[in-house]
């Protein structure tokens, strides 16, 4: 392992979602779940879901579970849901060397979680998979991360910053506003990562890797250096 000298300059930045912990398989869970308390007509539920990720720009599992919930006033298997949500062992799903890819960033300079959601369930999620605790309480969670940066800057100022995001749009984003400030790394795990036409749509990231746990293997010479390679098409 590369063993360069930390940098307190340098802020490490960690979506949660198929960055740090594998939100597909949470989702199939809940799937599972739907259809085995519900029965066929939870469908309904994800098509609420999908509506409501689009008003809001992230998903709100809780918020679609409540608006199915009015279609279904007198269901009482809809709690055993919300009890699934609430107590899901979100710490099973953290991907392999997630936990060591955040030791390793911490050492080589501070370490914060950005990420988008809702105000209570992705708090929770956070609690549940033990990464404000690894975090030790650095965690920022927003509506749009992306449209608030200058928070983030203003919460965690740093010469040089690191987003390590599984959708290339956040990563764009980022990388317009801060330019070479900011190294993009791109681990391509979940859907959004491998949906080839949605990745393509956008400028490559500075670093991409197929795994969390390959963060390790670049040295903070080489994550700073890849920041000023012009992203390109």
């Amino acid at each position: 392992m590369n063993r360069a000298h930390a940098n307190p300059s340098t802020m490490f930045l960690f979506d949660v979602d198929n960055t740090l912990l594998d939100n597909d398989r949470v989702a199939e869970d809940l799937k599972r779940h739907l259809i085995d308390k519900v029965g066929p007509s939870a469908q309904r539920y994800w098509e609420i879901f999908e509506q409501l990720r689009t008003e809001l720009g992230y998903a709100d599992y809780l918020g679609a579970l409540q608006r199915y919930r009015t279609e279904r006033p007198r269901d009482p298997k809809l709690l055993t849901v919300s009890h699934f949500m609430i107590d899901y062992p979100f710490a099973n799903r953290l991907y392999p060397e997630s936990l060591d890819a955040i030791e390793y960033a911490q050492r080589l300079g501070q370490a914060a979680i950005l990420s988008d959601g809702d105000v209570v369930f992705q708090p929770r999620k956070v609690e549940r998979a033990g990464l404000y605790e690894c975090f030790k309480g650095h965690v920022l969670i927003y509506i749009h991360k992306e449209q608030e940066l200058e928070d983030v800057e203003a919460k965690y100022p740093a010469e040089h910053y690191v987003m390590v995001d599984d959708k290339v749009r956040i990563l764009a984003a980022i990388k317009k506003h801060w330019g070479s400030r900011v190294t993009t790394v791109f681990p391509r795990q979940g859907h959004y990562a491998l949906d080839l036409a949605e990745v393509a749509r956008y400028p490559k990231p500075d670093i991409t890797i197929e795994r969390i746990g390959e963060l390790q293997k670049y040295s903070l010479e080489r994550i700073l250096a890849a920041a000023a390679v012009p992203a390109a098409k």
